[in-house]
């Protein structure tokens, strides 16, 4: 192709790249797999045909936009357009200087959506958009906002969406869709003919632990504190079917809603009070179940501080309780004696028996696991392991976008070859292809699941290996990840076709007159 430096695209990528000429498309590839090739392809299409005018490509965060212009810049000539970035630290005023005289603006969507609200510039003279990350469109977030007033706005308005997975929910797909005037989504996964001969194979590893005895002994204690919570919302008649955490955070919001509408009522108050220690408790049985003692240890640890300042007399009364007190020292005895969660000597077995030179990324729910996770693993003669975590307001225990971008240098050059990440090393980011990913608890999302296989198996064989906690919630996480991931595939298959036979999506006041 034409003004493409380097490269030549794969035979899935002509093809998806011929659609998203002709149609605003939804494009959703597995990670690695080369969403932003087709993006400077379309790019390339788009200035040509319409010179002078501009291309705006959008992702979530800073470090991903600041990924994007280097891959545009890698891929095109040097002299192709000028290239700018657009953040929150530049000047208002000069954004809109840097937009008169911009080819592509690479930004975040609350930057663009901002200036556009402030009428610091239009974007009618836009010839495509594109939405990284585009499951992300969805409710009040800014790319609705900036995609909304593009389609109003623009002489010449083509849009592309770009994404690993948008989800298994289908009305939320045909949301996403909705807001970006989608007339056409192509989706591939590992297995479509036209991209299994560029994969390697990636092996699957579901290994099972059982609960240790001292564990259930835990568990017991804080059920039965849960139970009286759950049983006290049962009476009152302010909870009904489920207790699962969901339905007690929608409870709890529903309750907050009242009371805050002057609804002044002790038994509301009390169930408030009821519903939030049964949320802690529910997130306590999770640590324990599914993370670390040494996680559950510290959570306790911070209730017993809350309690001690008196934040709250619903925490207050909660530790007072000789089941709590037994379930936090009981944690602190195993502490003690150095018995962490069996997924932690299992992990330790797993990465001895890999090769020398192997690089991993072990995926956790929670900061703190990956934390014990990497100062276990680091014990292991040749492994150099760092934890690759978000940022936080508390500085101490998060990292900065500088930061993270360092580990992520240091991952590549070798000098260190396992990472414990977060939910940070999911989405987008250019980490180096690993031979293993690990997760050592399985997610129930879809998006998140494909997002953490996504890289391995690209370049190189590679193992997907999922750690299962049995008879607790990690089996049910499994099995509503593959069940949505299913049902993921059925609901764009669905939305595909009624594209194809009726063009768009009806906006949302349109589908309403039409039922």
């Amino acid at each position: 192709m034409e003004f493409l430096k380097n490269i030549k695209p794969r035979e899935y990528q002509e093809s998806i790249y011929k659609t998203c000429v002709k149609k605003n498309c939804l494009v959703v590839l597995p990670t690695g797999l080369g969403k932003t090739l087709i993006a400077v392809m379309v790019t390339i299409d788009r200035m040509k045909k319409y010179p002078g005018e501009k291309v705006l490509i959008l992702a979530p965060t800073k470090p991903l936009v600041e990924q994007h212009i280097e891959s545009f810049k890698k891929n095109l000539p040097e002299l192709f357009a000028d290239m700018q970035l657009f953040t929150g630290s530049i000047k208002a005023e000069k954004r809109k200087k840097i937009w008169q005289t911009a080819d592509i603006i690479f930004s975040t969507p609350q930057c663009v959506a901002n200036d556009v609200k402030k009428r610091l510039y239009n974007l009618e003279d836009v010839c495509l958009l594109i939405e990284d990350e585009a499951h992300r469109c969805v409710k009040n977030y800014s790319y609705n906002i900036v995609a909304k007033k593009y389609l109003q706005q623009s002489r010449h308005p083509r849009i592309l969406g770009l994404t690993a997975s948008p989800g298994s929910d289908h009305s939320k797909i045909k949301d996403i869709c909705r807001n970006l005037s989608i007339e056409e989504v192509e989706l591939r996964t590992r297995e479509s003919p036209d991209v299994k001969k560029y994969l390697q194979e990636l092996k699957f590893k579901k290994i099972e632990v059982e609960l240790p005895k001292e564990f259930e002994e835990i568990r017991s204690s804080l059920k039965k504190l849960y139970s009286f919570y759950i049983d006290n919302l049962r009476r009152g008649n302010f909870l009904r079917g489920s207790d699962n955490k969901i339905t007690l955070l929608e409870l709890q919001k529903k309750l907050q809603s009242q009371i805050s509408r002057n609804y002044k009522s002790w038994s509301a108050y009390s169930a408030v009070s009821d519903c939030a220690q049964a949320i802690k408790i529910s997130h306590a049985i999770e640590l324990l179940e599914t993370q670390t003692i040494e996680g559950l240890s510290k959570y306790l640890k911070k209730l017993y501080t809350q309690a001690s300042k008196k934040q709250s007399k619903g925490v207050v009364n909660l530790v007072k309780k000789s089941e709590f007190t037994l379930a936090f020292l009981t944690s602190q005895r195993l502490l003690q004696k150095g018995i962490e969660h069996p997924k932690i000597k299992k992990i330790v077995e797993i990465i001895k028996s890999q090769e020398k030179g192997s690089k991993r990324i072990i995926f956790s729910q929670f900061r703190d696991t990956s934390t014990v996770i990497s100062r276990e693993v680091n014990k292991i003669e040749g492994v150099k392991s760092k934890v690759f975590v978000g940022q936080t307001k508390k500085q101490e225990s998060g990292l900065t976008q500088k930061e993270q971008k360092k580990i992520i240098q240091e991952f590549r050059e070798g000098k260190i070859n396992t990472l414990c990440a977060t939910s940070i090393g999911e989405e987008g980011l250019d980490i180096p292809e690993v031979n293993s990913v690990i997760f050592y608890e399985p997610v129930s999302s879809a998006i998140r699941s494909i997002q953490r296989r996504g890289r391995t198996a690209r370049l190189d064989k590679g193992e997907l290996i999922i750690l299962i906690t049995k008879n607790t919630r990690d089996q049910r996480s499994y099995f509503t990840s593959r069940s949505r991931e299913r049902k993921m595939g059925k609901s764009i298959e669905e939305i595909q076709k009624h594209l194809k036979n009726n063009g768009k999506i009806a906006p949302e006041e349109i589908q309403k007159k039409l039922l």
